[in-house]
């Protein structure tokens, strides 16, 4: 873990990425038709993943190296409530590493992508209400 002077500025870090992925899914998801979607699910995957560990950072939680979702969520302070069911929350995970390399997935449609862009809005949502507004608003360039 961060020094604790450096906590705020780590977790405002780890909520810029988030940012961006939320940012660059659904900007893709905006081709229609012509989407990429298992990049809209990888980066609706990384989009709660990030949010999640900026939490973990803000509460002072050590958690593993991982990008397994539930897995977190499991690290979450008691009063935060991911309110995801385990089965979407491991559809996400599965997101991070199945659609990250060729093969071994059937194409996406774009529900799901839509679907995965829902979840990672939600997590994005949960998490927020939880963290400092200097981490949401940090506007390190």
């Amino acid at each position: 873990m961060p020094a604790p002077d450096d906590v705020l500025s780590v977790a405002a870090e780890w909520v810029e990425k988030a940012e961006h992925d939320l940012k660059a899914a659904a900007h893709l998801l905006g081709m229609g038709k012509d989407c990429p979607t298992d990049t809209v699910c990888f980066h609706a995957q990384q989009t709660a993943e990030k949010y999640l560990k900026a939490c973990l950072v803000v509460s002072g939680t050590d958690f593993p190296k991982t990008h397994d979702v539930e897995s977190l969520a499991g690290f979450l302070p008691r009063t935060i409530t991911l309110d995801i069911a385990l089965e979407d929350q491991r559809r996400l995970t599965a997101y991070a590493t199945v659609t990250r390399y060729p093969g071994g997935y059937e194409t996406i449609p774009l529900a799901e992508a839509r679907r995965a862009l829902r979840l990672a809005r939600q997590v994005r949502r949960i998490i927020r209400k939880s963290l400092p507004s200097m981490v949401l608003y940090s506007r390190k360039r």
